[in-house]
């Protein structure tokens, strides 16, 4: 058996430095007063404090496989990156597409370009509301035995303006990943005659695993007897298991939720001979220098233009999940 360590980390707000020439004009326009003192030593003190946790990831072998959002671009998530190489020894390769997000920031997928070969496609839908929002963002690596994994990166709206205010933009969100599903299925079935691709849906979603944008739209589900005899492509839910615990992977005051989530299709949770891969593992990281408090709540990194939140110590105002995958040889 071959694992596969698959992780999730919202990184929150990793913009590159306040001046960037790599920046758009209109995006510096809009984001000039949130970076503030967002200088070269900021990023710096940032990037090493992500890196001294992904470099731990994985028993200190760094992850295989890393999912991130809130990332302004693709040169911020390689330095990160070139940080964890130094530690770890791997050869990692990113990969990213600037998307219309009115705050400028993206998705990305981190993979060991040792361990899985891509074409280097990338597959980036685009989401409207009255403006865009975040892309959903897949990805297909291969493995050193050939098999495929299908992931799909997700950071659906935010809850600003109240949960339910903001509910039906997951809702729409949730609707049009169910469906990107289906022709996921649909594709492969045509191109590579795979009735059952595995896919990891990870993100981001700014709803719990009960909530009606995971439950009803995208359809996903923790009961595994429904997954199981389903007909149509339900998904199965990971992270139910964590919803008792003391811990959420975002901490809002004293409320705790499990914003961060993997969700997969049937082959990854039914064992067959004819599906490849199988959960072994999920878990929350919770190392204690990412938590505080009575409630566990990440420690966050902040911006210096807002005094109330700039911690130099903290790390993110999410904590990172992984997903172990075993594969047979």
């Amino acid at each position: 058996m071959t694992q596969h360590h698959i992780y999730w980390w919202n990184l929150e707000n990793l913009f590159d430095i306040e001046n960037s020439p790599d920046r758009p004009a209109w995006f510096q326009k809009t984001i000039k007063n949130e970076l503030k003192g967002w200088n070269s030593l900021v990023l710096e003190k940032k990037l090493t404090n992500l890196c001294q946790i992904i470099s731990q990831m994985n028993q200190n072998q760094g992850p295989d496989i890393l999912g991130v959002c809130e990332i302004e671009n693709e040169a911020v998530v390689v330095k990160l990156m070139a940080k964890v190489t130094t530690i770890t020894g791997r050869n990692y390769a990113v990969l990213h597409q600037d998307t219309k997000d009115k705050r400028g920031i993206d998705i990305a997928v981190i993979y060991d370009s040792d361990k899985y070969t891509t074409d280097g496609e990338v597959f980036s839908l685009e989401i409207m509301k009255r403006n865009a929002t975040r892309d959903l963002f897949q990805v297909s690596l291969t493995t050193q035995n050939g098999n495929e994994l299908v992931l799909i990166g997700n950071h659906w709206p935010s809850r600003m303006g109240g949960k339910f205010a903001s509910e039906p933009y997951r809702m729409m969100v949730a609707e049009t990943l169910s469906y990107w599903i289906d022709r996921i299925h649909e594709v492969k079935l045509e191109v590579n005659n795979d009735k059952n691709p595995a896919i990891v849906i990870m993100g981001d979603f700014n709803d719990n695993p009960y909530d009606r944008s995971i439950v009803d739209y995208l359809r996903a589900t923790g009961n595994l007897e429904k997954v199981k005899n389903a007909r149509s492509n339900v998904l199965f839910n990971l992270m139910y298991p964590f919803l008792n615990s003391k811990y959420g992977t975002h901490v809002y005051g004293s409320e705790m939720s499990m914003l961060d989530q993997f969700i997969v299709t049937k082959p990854l949770v039914v064992d067959s001979a004819n599906y490849p891969f199988q959960v072994e593992a999920t878990n929350l990281l919770t190392y204690p220098e990412l938590v505080k408090g009575d409630y566990n709540t990440p420690i966050r990194f902040g911006r210096p233009s807002s005094k109330n939140t700039f911690n130099e110590a903290g790390f993110s105002d999410h904590l990172p999940i992984e997903l172990v995958l075993e594969e047979r040889g």
